[in-house]
């Protein structure tokens, strides 16, 4: 039979357990949602699964090495825009800065709210295409009808003609995704399922 002390000395062990378990919980979930932050950073640090190296520095100078650049828009289905690249293939040489322009509508009726993506192949040229400024990541909103051209302004660091794994590469491919935000997407589905009454005045 168990005294009093017994029992205890129990409860303070299950209550020992009881809290490590709670921490080893707790602390998973703070990594699973600081997961998504940390290995974008690690991807720009890096260049790795394409991602560009964004940089405020101006380009170094042009290099007599050329690359070819080509620029692929893609649109997720969330979103009912129409995008495309504003030009061709363009040909750069590395160190030289380059500017190229994206083209997006919106042939809705109302306003729509979206967000870009990017990334280059071949994979491994992610870490030495520079991005001075371009349109990713930051919410923008075409109304009913609108048009809008939107900048890139890039080069290719020269260091890529001296790395064994990119030397050999001529062509880079840049590109694009638009998504609908998640808070325009909750907006448009909230209006859709208040049907046809939303702004009628109650009689």
């Amino acid at each position: 039979m168990r005294t009093p002390a017994d029992r205890a000395r129990i409860s303070r062990k299950n209550g020992r357990v009881a809290f490590a378990a709670f921490a080893t919980v707790a602390g998973m979930v703070g990594l699973s949602f600081a997961a998504v932050p940390l290995y974008d950073m690690f991807c720009r640090a890096t260049g790795y699964n394409g991602t560009v190296q964004i940089r405020s520095a101006a380009a170094p100078g042009a290099t007599e090495r050329q690359v070819t650049v080509r620029f692929a828009a893609i649109i997720h289905p969330s979103i009912p825009w129409q995008f495309e690249a504003g030009q061709g293939p363009m040909t750069v040489h590395l160190g030289e800065q380059g500017v190229a322009f994206y083209r997006a509508a919106n042939p809705t009726a109302g306003p729509v709210e979206g967000t870009a993506t990017y990334n280059v192949t071949p994979e491994v040229v992610g870490r030495y295409f520079h991005k001075v400024a371009c349109f990713c990541f930051e919410a923008q909103t075409l109304e009913p009808g609108q048009s809008a051209e939107m900048p890139v302004m890039f080069w290719v660091d020269p260091k890529m003609a001296e790395d064994p794994n990119t030397r050999d590469i001529r062509t880079i491919t840049l590109s694009y995704t638009f998504f609908r935000t998640l808070a325009d997407a909750e907006r448009a589905g909230a209006l859709a399922s208040a049907g046809p009454h939303v702004g009628r005045a109650v009689r």
